[in-house]
Order: structure tokens, then sequence, then C-alpha cells
């Protein structure tokens, strides 16, 4: 560690601690209402407690670290962490040592004023060293080794994310690349020349696998002449964005696609939401909206009301999605030769109340009984018909990956135009690349948004749906 990030590790340190001290003054104060009173020395005991476990708990959930490549959500969760330990600590301490001038309302009081100064210090700080660092100021020095697919693509995001605070050096490579534009520095020979006669603060490999013996040869070196160096694994151009580490015993796994989607706690709070809001759309509309839907329905053409058809659900498990009948009953829903038709605009399959039903995504209604039965979801990827599925499967890259997550009723591929008749091969894609955003980017506040957004396409008419 440098010594100008040795003094802002410090600072951040010695910011954290003043901080703590005012909420646990405040907290005191306010205990009080504000009136005089006298600092017990059980105060200062518990003052220093506070302290200390703040000190290692930071160490244990690396609230210290450097967050310069990360969004302010990751600093923000480690903080939350930290609070919540200091606001056990205080409970555990109030409770051994019975002081009657602390309570719980002392502990609820401290931990939120805690909260809300060392939160509003962070994101200033972090705002401050963005600016320092887009104006050249706080710039780390990196030398990367290697410049085939990955290497190239870091750089990329070193160039277009100015405000993460680092500086390319260029390029070592045993294969000269003439299109870097004069960051190609040499050969990995030149390496030990290289970090002598300039200061880097890290070195990261980008090298294929395969180069075991230079991989080695490079870390002996940084290691040897004490500069920090960091791999890029050469599978890392097969993951996506949102990817995940863990350990199986003494080896490490990289999942290729981290989708929160699918963990048991967001499982658990997408499929209550579910459940709570169905059930009072039931209550309170659809136990008179649906029965006048079906008089309509039955006025307008001969057969039943609800069309059933079997699609894939998650995992590909098959179900039966239930929608109002738009369609003349006994439409064929494929041609002479055999392939699935996709509804078209003008289809005259449809009826005349169908096309209403159609356009304002009112046939889509009987599909919540498919969300109480925990087939469906309200929002996820939109299930196809099976024909379309075996059609599709095998080409559009990464269709199947659609079936990961529980379908919906509505997706952020509806909301944003990609919906309806997708002949192009072009739609298709745009399709799937939208549903695997919503998988791998899930969260409770994106399922609220897309309904929103559901409602006011409805409102203003979505040219796509006939």
């Amino acid at each position: 560690m440098n010594y100008r990030r040795k003094v802002l590790y410090m600072q951040r340190i010695a910011a954290d601690n003043i901080l703590l001290l005012i909420a646990f003054l405040f907290s005191l104060f306010a205990n009080h209402k504000f009136q005089p009173f006298t600092v017990s020395t059980v105060d200062y005991f518990f003052l220093l407690i506070l302290i200390i476990i703040w000190l290692l708990s930071a160490h244990i959930t690396n609230l210290y670290d450097e967050f310069r490549a990360k969004k302010f959500s990751s600093e923000l969760i480690n903080l939350v962490k930290n609070v919540l330990i200091q606001s056990l600590s205080a409970i555990i301490f109030i409770f051994l040592v019975k002081d009657a001038n602390h309570s719980r309302i002392f502990v609820a009081r401290y931990s939120l004023v805690l909260l809300f100064l060392t939160g509003t210090e962070k994101y200033f700080m972090r705002t401050l060293l963005v600016y320092f660092r887009k104006h050249g100021r706080n710039l780390r020095n990196i030398l990367i080794i290697g410049a085939g697919e990955v290497g190239q693509r870091l750089s990329e995001t070193i160039t277009d994310n100015p405000n993460f605070g680092y500086r390319l050096l260029g390029f070592l490579d045993d294969e000269k690349k003439s299109f870097l534009n004069g960051q190609f520095l040499g050969s990995l020979d030149k390496l030990e020349s290289v970090i002598s006669s300039t200061h880097i603060d890290d070195v990261i490999i980008a090298l294929p696998n395969y180069a075991e013996d230079k991989i080695h040869k490079v870390i002996a070196i940084c290691e040897n002449l004490a500069v920090k160096v960091r791999i890029i694994p050469d599978h890392f151009k097969f993951l996506s964005q949102n990817y995940s580490i863990s350990t199986f015993g003494p080896f490490p796994l990289i999942s290729v696609r981290d989708d929160r989607i699918n963990q048991f706690q967001w499982r658990l709070l997408k499929r209550t939401f579910d459940t709570v809001f169905t059930l009072i759309l039931f209550i309170f509309i659809f136990s008179w909206f649906w029965s006048l839907i079906a008089l309509i329905i039955k006025l307008d053409s001969k057969g039943p009301v609800i069309f059933s058809q079997k699609r894939w659900g998650r995992n590909n498990k098959k179900f039966y999605i239930l929608k109002f009948r738009s369609m003349n009953f006994n439409s064929p829903d494929v041609d002479e030769e055999g392939k699935y038709q996709q509804v078209c605009k003008n289809d005259p399959r449809i009826t005349r109340f169908g096309r209403i039903l159609r356009k304002t995504n009112i046939d889509e209604i009987p599909q919540f009984i498919n969300v109480l039965k925990g087939e469906m979801s309200l929002v996820g990827p939109r299930p196809h018909p099976i024909p379309l599925n075996l059609e599709s499967k095998d080409n559009f890259k990464n269709y199947m990956l659609r079936h990961i997550a529980k379908p919906g009723i509505t997706g952020w591929a509806q909301v944003n135009g990609f919906r309806g008749e997708t002949k192009d091969p072009i739609l298709m894609q745009k399709r799937v690349e939208h549903d695997l955003w919503y998988i791998e980017n899930w969260s409770f506040w994106l399922d609220i948004k897309i309904l929103f957004l559901t409602v006011w396409t409805m409102l203003r008419g979505d040219t796509n749906a006939y």
C-alpha cells in the first residue's frame, strides 16, 4: 500500500470513528432529552466497546476495501452489515450491564443516526474521489500482460470508466500488436525493466490458460519486485455480466451465470408478492369483471370462454396456460407445412371481441390462476407455445436459458416493445436478450417497475398487440 492510499485508508477509518462518536453522543443526549447530565464511566466503556467492535467487524466485512470499480450499493451493503453488528452488540451490552441510561430506544436511535451519518459520508467521499479521478488525480497505474480478447476488453473497460480511477500504461505481449496505438510496450521479457523504470500499482495477467509457464514467470517477477499481481482467467469471456464465485473444498468454482432470482429468499419474496397481489385482484376486480368478459365472449362467438394451451415453464416443466379465448373455436395452430403460425396483424382467426381483448391484454387475465397455482409469476419471461420453442431453441443464442426462471404474465421484453409476432429473427433474439437481462438483474423493485410500465402500456396502447 503506497503512501497516498495508506493516508486515504486511515482517513476513512478516522472519519467513521468520529461519526460513531457523534451518533453515540447524540443518542445519549437525546435519551436525557438534551438536558445537562454527566457522562458516566459506563458510557465511556460502552463507547470504547462499540469502537473496538466497529474496527473488528469492518475488517471482517472488508468495509475499507477499495470500491473504486464497484457500485456504491456494494459499499452500502457492507456498511449496513457493520451497523447491524453495532446494534446487536449494543443490545447485548445493555442486557449484561443493565444500565438504566440506555434502552432499546437508545439502540434504535444510535443505529439509525450512525447509518445516516456514515452512509452520507461514504457517498460524499465517493463523489469527491470520482471527481478527482475524472480530472487525473488519485489514479492507479495498470500494466496488462496479454493483448488478446480479454486484455483488450479490460482496456476498453478502463477507458470507458474514468471514474474507476485507473490509468492504463500499456500492454506486454510476445506477439507484437500494432493496432494498440502506441500502448504496446514490448514482449514479456521486458516486464522487469518496465516495472523498474515505471511506477506500477497493479499488473494484470490476461493471458490464455494454456500459457501456464508464462503466467508463472510473470507472477515470480512481480512478487520479486513487490508489485501486486492479479489474474483474469481466460474463461472470463464465457461468463455473463453477473457471475458468482464460490468454493468446493479447496477448489474455487465460478458460476457462469448468477441468477439471484432463483435464490430461496428472493423466490419466497417474489412468490409471496405474486400471491397477495393476485388475491387482491380476484377479491376486488376479477370477481365481477371476469363474468362480464365471459358473457361478451359467449355473445360474440361460439366456443368455450377459456382457452388453454400446453407450454414450458421453469426448468421446462410443462403446464397449461389459461387465456380468454380471442380466436374462433378450433382455429389451427400450424399451417399446411406443419409450421407454427404466430398471430399476425389482421389475423383472420381472431374474433371481433378478441381483437379488443388482445389489444388491451385482457385476454391474459385467466393466467392469474396460473400464478396462484405457482406455475407462473406476475413478471418473468413470457412462455411460448411448444412448437415455437422447438423451432427457436436451436436457432437463437441462449434461447432455452429463459426457462431457468418462472414465466410471467408480463416481462421486461414486453414493456420494451418486444411482444407479439416475432418472425423477424432479430426481434426474437432481442426478446431473448431482454429476458436474460431481467433474470440476471432481477430485483423486487424491477418487478414493481415492470408492472407499472405494463399498466401504462395498456392505457396508451401497444402497436405490437394484435
